[in-house]
């Protein structure tokens, strides 16, 4: 039977409201591709996102002009040359890895050769808004041993504070989206560190951001916007300490899984992250995850309504996919 590949936007509410740096938004816009063949069925899910100029109308249409060709037969290597890195390759991609695995009946994991995966430490997000607020928040996720704090205003070194005093025994990442600037990044950067900070997302601009070549590193800073797939590295050295690798950005798993294994070889920590998304999206994360230094995974706890079946999550551990999901 031949291919026949299919799209879908679908929508997810958010529990509450999701606030970074660049505005909120209380639901969670996704794409989810799906490819069948020969009895089988492959899923893949991606989140178009405004800040790379990617909305759902127009990733739907990058995802029908590779149709004739995925339909075809094209293979996950050749889908590298046929479409851009961003969410609509993602989409298609991960269903080419889920249906692969479907039709020979082998875990993805195992194609992988990595190991069995085991189930991860990720981050628990806590979205922007005044310090008294923000402490709020980590006072009821003290628990949670890693939290990954919006943050990208005037008022940073408030809310840092009130997020350290609230949670005293978790690990901090903090993620300012772009927000600090040339002014004020030295005087931020020495406030994290005096209040045990672990890792620095983006800090400033992509493309504005040489002075971190020029200053210490008091914390380590992580490369999120900045990177993108594996041919962007080589301007980050001297820059950055780490990277954090999202599938929507690489353009799927089989891009990710370069630009993870180059990194390493340039001496970058790793960071794993994603959108805002269900348990679909984070279930190829899961396994590119294993063995990385930061997890940032948590998508699925940030919405009122997953899929189902989606991953477990128990406290902050989030167990690797069962078939039934993907892979």
């Amino acid at each position: 039977m031949p291919r026949v590949l299919s799209v879908v936007s679908e929508t997810f509410p958010i529990a509450g409201t999701f606030t970074i740096s660049r505005g909120s938004k209380t639901e969670a816009e996704v794409i989810t591709c799906t490819i069948a063949e020969s009895g089988h069925v492959g899923r893949g899910e991606c989140v178009p996102y405004k800040r790379y100029g990617e909305t759902m109308e127009s990733v739907r249409a990058a995802i029908e002009q590779a149709r004739r060709a995925v339909e075809a037969g094209a293979s996950r290597m050749e889908l590298l040359g046929l479409m851009p890195a961003g969410a609509a390759r993602n989409a298609v991609d991960c269903a080419l890895w889920d249906l692969e695995a479907k039709a020979n009946g082998v875990a993805a994991w195992t194609t992988l050769g990595t190991g069995q995966p085991v189930a991860l430490e990720t981050a628990y997000t806590l979205s922007l808004g005044e310090p008294e607020a923000m402490g709020a928040q980590a006072r009821a996720n003290a628990a949670r041993p890693l939290l990954k704090v919006k943050i990208g205003g005037d008022n940073d070194i408030a809310r840092i504070r009130a997020v350290t005093e609230a949670a005293p025994r978790s690990r901090i990442i903090l993620d300012a989206n772009e927000g600090w600037t040339d002014a004020n990044i030295v005087e931020n950067l020495a406030a994290a560190a005096e209040l045990g900070i672990a890792l620095i997302e983006q800090p400033l601009p992509a493309g504005a951001d040489a002075i971190l070549g020029r200053i210490p590193h008091p914390v380590p800073i992580c490369a999120d916007e900045s990177v993108h797939v594996a041919d962007d590295l080589d301007k980050l050295k001297g820059l950055y300490d780490a990277i954090n690798i999202k599938l929507d950005k690489s353009g799927g798993l089989t891009a990710a899984l370069e630009l993870r294994d180059c990194a390493r070889q340039m001496g970058f920590e790793v960071m794993v992250g994603c959108m805002v998304g269900t348990s679909l999206a984070m279930a190829p994360a899961v396994l590119l995850a294993q063995g990385a230094e930061y997890v940032d995974l948590d998508g699925p706890l940030l919405l009122a309504r997953d899929r189902a079946p989606g991953l477990t999550y128990e406290g902050s551990m989030v167990s690797p996919p069962l078939p039934e999901l993907w892979g």
